[in-house]
């Protein structure tokens, strides 16, 4: 179970308590449910306010509401434990999933991967002559994400505060791509930051940062391919050594991978939150932390010295492709250009 279908699944076990009688036939169902990463120091790997939300509509107490929602959801595929805790907040531990069905997902998808089912592409955009770079770079990003949610063309953020110079100005000191970074990566009420370190090419500059783990998912493969081997999903973690006594060389050691699985599971959470809060910004953080963990995690994808390869390097190769793969789906939903080589 992805966190996506985790919020969907508890606004379905809403829906049919009520429908069974458990709860009132006044409660109302929430359209979308609110599913976070559980904070360091709490229980579980995600939770939920919902009890509280669905409560309120007919005066019952949260505890009772999450009660009830927790009985339903324990038995539910793809989930290993439902807790409650404090007055009512649903606390949920994902049963594992292996690594080759979630990189296969991301690879079959591309640039889908996170999508809602009725997911529409996003229009042309026409703009009044007045509308500043900003408004437009905002109101774009938004779009393009509410789309990718089933959401239509309303609700991008009002308030959007302008840039500090001309639009012109920023774009053609800063190029295109650079400047609606800059215009995204803050909340749309704050004012965004221009200077040199946008033009910075290494790693010191979280835009360079995020299109050059990009490049080099593309290059981990134009290198596989020249050592005759490919992409294949498999258990990334899994030792590659016929005995279990045999020393496994450096590069088949097991990988720091689990990190980047989470990231690749969360992201379309990260989308679906990103449209409901109108945050672009949201997207810019994510596609950040997960660019630093594919570049830790590249070192060890393809063979090293007299090394052939293996299942072990295949499955590694599969993982870093899928984490590009979002890479440029993220940049893409942002408005920028994701070069295969930089």
């Amino acid at each position: 179970m992805t966190p996506a279908d985790l919020s969907s699944t508890v606004a379905r076990a809403v829906r049919r308590a009520v429908e069974d009688g458990e709860l009132p036939a006044g409660t109302g169902v929430p359209e979308r449910v609110v599913v976070e990463r559980t904070r360091p120091g709490g229980v579980g790997d995600y939770a939920t306010p919902v009890a509280f939300q669905v409560a309120k509509t007919v005066g019952s107490a949260p505890r009772h509401v999450a009660d009830v929602l927790a009985r339903r959801l324990a038995g539910e595929p793809g989930l290993d434990r439902v807790e409650i805790t404090g007055a009512g907040f649903l606390n949920f531990t994902l049963a594992p999933r292996g690594a080759a069905g979630l990189v296969a997902e991301v690879l079959s998808r591309g640039a889908r991967y996170g999508y809602a089912d009725d997911a529409v592409e996003a229009g042309p955009f026409c703009w009044a002559p007045t509308a500043g770079f900003r408004q437009r770079a905002v109101h774009e990003a938004v779009v393009r994400i509410l789309r990718s949610q089933g959401g239509g063309d309303d609700g991008a953020p009002t308030g959007v505060a302008p840039v500090a110079r001309r639009d012109g100005d920023v774009v053609a000191a800063y190029g295109r791509d650079a400047a609606t970074w800059a215009a995204l990566a803050v909340p749309a009420r704050e004012t965004p930051q221009f200077g040199p370190p946008l033009l910075v090419q290494d790693e010191s500059s979280e835009l360079f940062l995020v299109r050059y783990a990009h490049a080099r998912a593309k290059a981990l493969g134009r290198g596989a391919a020249r050592l005759g081997f490919h992409a294949e999903p498999g258990e990334v973690d899994a030792p590659d050594t016929p005995a279990a006594t045999a020393p496994a060389p450096a590069s088949t050691a097991p990988a720091p991978a689990p990190a980047l699985l989470r990231l690749l599971a969360e992201y379309p959470l990260v989308l679906e939150a990103a449209a409901h809060r109108r945050a672009p910004e949201r997207l810019v953080r994510f596609l950040v932390a997960l660019a630093d963990e594919l570049l830790d995690f590249q070192h060890c994808v393809l063979p090293r010295g007299d090394e052939k390869p293996s299942a072990a390097h295949r499955a590694r190769l599969a993982l870093a492709e899928a984490a590009g793969t979002v890479l440029a789906g993220g940049l893409a939903l942002l408005g920028i250009d994701a070069p295969d080589c930089l």
